[in-house]
């Protein structure tokens, strides 16, 4: 049996690239002529010059946060969905936000993230993501049965009935979150599951080693309701791969513009999906890129998994304070090269400090960029200039150290 799912897990980079890059104009020419949204914010875009990462940088980036407005604006999909593929299922995720399922045995494309976490023909897998009005349990089936599994549709909860399933069926393989594992592994005996990909949820490395000690061997995918797999791990361990046909980016929150690599910022992603084409989609999740190759084998880019999340919207003397207004502070001054708004509270009244990286801080006027805080967001705020690289790399656009009791 083959180590990996198919020969494009270890494709030459540039091949790949080469691939993924081919398919853009083409993906931009179907969302222009098949779908609503995409009709709109790409009017103006020639699609055949959409053929490079630098130019699908200057297309715009739709942002998760934003569906819950645009879909009210236009059930069910907002638009986004094509109007010629046929959509099989649709979701509620919480928000509301509706997602839907097209044609397609693995349409999610989780299949090679269970294969890389040793799940195999023949395998039974208990599977408890919730199968109710979120796409979860369906986007876990799928993928299990990808690998020749036969799937146990337990969904969330009801322990005593699932441990009694266990026992009667004994299945090799899980896959849900990582603390309902433990749940089921507290509570009885789980003894005959030997592998689980565990998702939904930050898996602690303590957590993984009390499950290997236990037996289980545990990987981690990244996937969501939206596109599907976007990363999985491998038995290296090193990182997240991320998932064949699709592309991802590295963005600086509250903007367009992808970070330098290994810093931190928001994931965005581009999935060739005929039913459902996500064009520059920013999930709202937080990585970074990892240099090199994993040990495994596979050739793709590697991320470091989940590191919180982008929206870091916050409210400071009743005024909103949004990341993009920290970039259009910033790209003011061609002397600053990245900027913390850092928010506190001192007797009960909110305080903004604008803490700015810069090779020159000699060369920026303070005065003048108090006033364009100002100018920008309404509010009063302190400015503190420092040197390159003082900004911790963790993706904080907006640090909010306020502490409410």
């Amino acid at each position: 049996m083959s180590e990996f799912f198919d020969e494009l897990e270890t494709q030459d980079a540039q091949t790949r690239e080469q691939h993924l890059l081919g398919q853009l104009p083409s993906l931009v020419a179907r969302a222009k002529s098949d779908c609503d949204y995409y009709r709109s914010t790409l009017l103006d875009i020639d699609p055949a010059t959409i053929n490079s990462r630098a130019a699908l940088e200057q297309l715009p980036i739709l942002r998760k946060s934003d569906l819950i407005k645009l879909q009210q604006q236009q059930y069910p999909f907002a638009g986004i969905n094509s109007n010629s593929a046929p959509i099989e299922r649709i979701f509620q995720s919480p928000g509301p936000i509706y997602d839907p399922q097209g044609r397609g045995a693995d349409y999610w494309r989780t299949g090679r993230a269970f294969h890389a976490a040793g799940f195999r023909q023949g395998d039974l897998v208990q599977n408890c993501l919730s199968y109710h009005l979120t796409p979860g349990g369906f986007i876990l089936d799928a993928g299990a049965k990808a690998c020749g599994c036969t799937v146990i549709p337990a969904g969330p909860g009801q322990t005593e009935q699932q441990l009694e399933v266990i026992a009667h069926l004994k299945p090799q393989g899980y896959c849900g979150t990582p603390s309902f594992l433990n749940i089921l592994r507290q509570k009885g005996d789980i003894s005959s599951i030997k592998k689980a990909l565990v998702t939904g949820e930050a898996l602690p490395e303590s957590l993984r080693l009390s499950f290997e000690d236990g037996g289980i061997s545990v990987l981690q995918a990244y996937a969501n309701a939206d596109a599907g797999l976007i990363a999985y791990e491998s038995k290296a361990k090193m990182g997240m791969i991320v998932a064949e046909d699709i592309i991802v980016e590295i963005v600086r929150p509250g903007t367009n513009k992808p970070v330098t690599q290994g810093e931190v910022g928001e994931i965005v992603i581009t999935c060739f999906n005929e039913a459902y084409p996500l064009i520059r989609f920013a999930t709202g999740d937080l990585s970074a890129v990892l240099e090199g190759k994993s040990p495994c084998g596979r050739t793709n880019m590697m991320i470091k998994g989940w590191l919180g999340r982008a929206d870091q919207t916050t409210k400071v003397k009743g005024m909103f304070v949004h990341p993009e207004q920290i970039e259009q502070i910033v790209c003011h001054y061609p002397a600053l090269t990245k900027a913390r708004l850092v928010v506190s509270s001192k007797n009960h009244n909110d305080e903004m400090l604008l803490i700015c990286e810069s090779s020159e801080p000699e060369s920026v006027d303070e005065t003048d960029l108090r006033d364009r805080i100002k100018a920008v967001t309404k509010l009063n705020g302190r400015v503190k200039l420092v040197g390159l690289n003082c900004i911790a790399n963790d993706g904080k656009v907006i640090e909010d150290l306020r502490v409410y009791n």
